[in-house]
């Protein structure tokens, strides 16, 4: 019994619930793999181009609109509540399970081909399990790595990235051209892997020993498997692979995503030594060695929050003088709820800039296949380019994290800097691809890949720095949905209509740069606009981030 609950006190700590958080991640991203069975759905239900195109706004719209999932996550970790991830996690599953259940029946024969707004409502409620994954998990990492927030977020924001590269491998290995089996794996491989993992994702209040160290240990298991990734796609797209190669990429696949289990072993290692080394100094009995381990086990573990004071980031009384001196301390120091973040400008300032460019990236990728058919790409570079998105999009969000985190602590640098550089780059992205210049679209992808992934590292991180972490699930993901927001408007509103303006003759299709090129400057000018609307933001947060850094060098030099 004694060893049970001692074994049961190690698989309880920060470093055990970041790598379930990331096995999560590995299977959450199906939103990235509606072209692998939008083909089979448009063709079983007989719909047209517009109608799938209908379907796919549900997806996008539900995927981001994780309003609830935030809410859930607030009233789930109220310790009043005696909740916790798991509840969020749990409410992501059913979804998941429900959503792609109904679709796979639909494709199947199953269910007789219900109705279009029955189907969009089935790819609602399928997408919308991500932001219930998402906001559990990233919220989690920010609570337990206040200090390193912009890197775990960095983190858990790659995995989700890399994960429609690493179901469509086990799509290829497992189902190949089996988009019905493939739904079918879709609503349960998600669910089975969150209800198996969930009860380990919690939140611990106390700072582990070389936090630094071991999260860029996990960030280094990202690069490996984003890299070997790459490099197994551009392979299938150059050679013929058979089974036995698929099989034999899949299974090094899966060892190198449970390879972060070994980190959080060595982690946990270290931090019992360090306890160890800790008591011995304070005078304790050594005889007692297991009693002491157990002991700090349980310093270590601490339990949920009571007030969720220590995993604010927004900085507060830095110091006594500051304390006196700065009559709106108190008010910083508390985490604003919804409505109180949506009363400042730094809210709307922020929306502004993701829909300028979340939302200009999203109509980027969603018309990357017509893109590259208008300007003489085949089917196979356009293939192509689609699956190595993903690996852009990890760059991106894994990268704007691990790099704002740096320069944050070695130079004081406010995080919404990179916001705005990143935008920029994003508009040189759309300015590429408007120049039709051969092989602008490889660059401009590339570009517009990486701007647009680190948005989704950035924006979350200085959402917890700027309004507390008490309701950031909620805030967050209400200024996710500038994401569908924009990539409508630019969608439909704009590449659509310029599109239709400029196509004619059979299949009402268009050839030439003329297709997209007003597009894509309307685009690049308004994503300029968002990076100035982040400078803006920078301007106004730059004392306050000064002020942050104050205080992590206060609280750095207690550990």
């Amino acid at each position: 019994m004694e060893t049970r609950r001692r074994r049961e006190k190690k698989l309880s700590n920060k470093w055990v619930s970041t790598v379930a958080s990331i096995l999560i991640q590995c299977t959450s991203g199906s939103l990235y793999t509606f072209s692998v069975y939008s083909p089979a759905l448009k063709f079983t239900q007989g719909y047209s181009q517009s109608t799938l195109d209908a379907i796919s706004v549900f997806k996008d719209f539900g995927a981001n609109c994780g309003v609830l999932s935030g809410l859930l996550y607030s009233h789930a970790s109220d310790p009043l509540r005696r909740g916790g991830p798991w509840v969020v996690h749990l409410a992501g599953a059913a979804q998941n399970l429900v959503g792609y259940s109904l679709i796979w029946a639909s494709v199947a024969g199953i269910l007789r081909r219900p109705p279009v707004a029955v189907v969009c409502m089935f790819m609602l409620v399928a997408a919308h399990a991500q932001s219930f994954f998402n906001t559990a998990d990233v919220v989690t990492a920010v609570q337990n790595f206040p200090e390193y927030s912009g890197t775990a977020v960095g983190i858990m924001k790659g995995f989700i990235g890399l994960s429609g590269a690493i179901l469509i491998q086990i799509y290829q290995t497992v189902f190949n051209e089996n988009p019905a089996a493939f739904l079918l794996m879709l609503a349960l491989l998600p669910t089975i892997n969150a209800l198996l993992l969930m009860g380990f994702v919690r939140i611990y209040n106390a700072s582990a020993a070389e936090e630094k160290k071991h999260l860029y240990a996990l960030s280094l298991v990202a690069l490996v498997v984003a890299a070997y990734l790459m490099v197994v796609i551009m392979l299938e797209n150059i050679f013929k692979w058979t089974f036995l190669l698929h099989l034999s990429a899949l299974v090094l696949l899966l060892l190198l995503l449970f390879s972060p289990v070994f980190v959080a072993a060595r982690a946990l290692q270290g931090d019992l030594k360090n306890a160890e080394q800790t008591l011995s100094i304070e005078g304790v009995d050594q005889n007692s060695y297991l009693d002491q381990i157990e002991r700090y086990e349980t310093i270590y573990d601490g339990e949920e929050d009571l007030t969720g004071s220590d995993y604010q980031i927004v900085p507060g009384d830095i110091n006594e003088e500051i304390s006196k001196d700065e009559d709106n301390d108190q008010q910083l120091e508390k985490d604003l709820d919804l409505l109180q973040a949506m009363r400042t400008m730094d809210f709307w300032i922020l929306f502004l800039a993701m829909a300028c460019g979340m939302g200009s990236g999203l109509a980027t990728i969603n018309n990357i296949g017509q893109i590259g058919g208008s300007l003489g790409y085949t089917s196979e570079e356009v293939n192509g380019m689609i699956s190595l998105w993903s690996i852009w999009n990890f760059l991106g969000r894994f990268g704007a994290g691990f790099v704002s985190d740096f320069f944050l602590h070695s130079k004081g640098w406010a995080r919404p800097l990179f916001m705005a550089i990143t935008l920029a780059a994003l508009s040189v992205g759309h300015a590429v691809i408007d120049s039709g210049l051969p092989g602008a679209l490889y660059v401009g992808s590339v570009l517009v890949g990486v701007c647009y992934g680190s948005q989704w590292s950035l924006m979350p991180t200085i959402t917890s720095e700027i309004f507390g972490v008490g309701h950031m699930g909620t805030i967050f993901n209400t200024i996710t949905m500038a994401n569908p927001v924009g990539s409508y408007i630019f969608s439909i509103r704009v590449i659509g209509y310029i599109y239709d303006k400029e196509a004619s003759g059979k299949g009402h299709k268009c050839k030439g740069t003329k297709c997209f090129m007003l597009s894509f400057f309307i685009m690049a000018g308004t994503t300029l606009l968002g990076s100035l609307a982040a400078l803006l933001l920078f301007f106004r947060t730059r004392y306050f981030y000064s002020r942050v850094i104050l205080r992590r060098i206060r609280h750095s030099s207690r550990l």
